[in-house]
């Protein structure tokens, strides 16, 4: 968990934004609020505790909303997300060359097995989710090429 602190003046300002920004764009697990003065003037202070990471969502046509994003960065070892991010260019060369948008060649969420379960063959590549052996047979070339050049 992080924490954050912000004061307000008693009667609003700037501040009062900043602080509005910050709850909408975290993950917040509460807030403490106290009447405080600084130099004689009564002033808010917040204390925020927060969960790592933004939140990122993106509106689905019905108007819900799907997972929030995940920052691989912090999920994966520096040498894993190093090899995930090789992942990611290369998916989206191949996605740019047919013209299909990169998810659908294979979702983070698929790059990411693949490089936490060290897939080296059509076989491993096969038993992760969502990856049937259209995908293995067309892509699994690409995709090997950067896990073992």
């Amino acid at each position: 968990m992080q924490y954050e602190v912000f004061t307000v003046p008693a009667g609003g300002g700037e501040e009062a934004e900043e602080l509005n920004k910050f709850l909408r764009s975290h993950r917040v697990v509460s807030v403490d609020k106290h009447l405080v003065t600084d130099g004689g003037q009564p002033r808010w202070a917040f204390c925020v505790e927060y969960l790592d990471g933004r939140v990122k969502t993106k509106n689905t046509p019905s108007g819900g909303n799907t997972k929030p994003r995940v920052d691989y960065r912090e999920l994966l070892s520096p040498e894993d997300f190093v090899v995930f991010s090789t992942l990611r260019d290369k998916r989206k060369e191949m996605a740019e060359k047919e013209g299909i948008p990169a998810y659908a060649i294979f979702t983070n969420e698929q790059l990411a097995a693949i490089v936490t379960g060290k897939v080296d063959s059509k076989a491993a590549l096969a038993k992760i989710e969502g990856v049937g052996d259209a995908r293995v047979e067309k892509y699994s070339e690409g995709i090997l090429g950067v896990i073992k050049p």
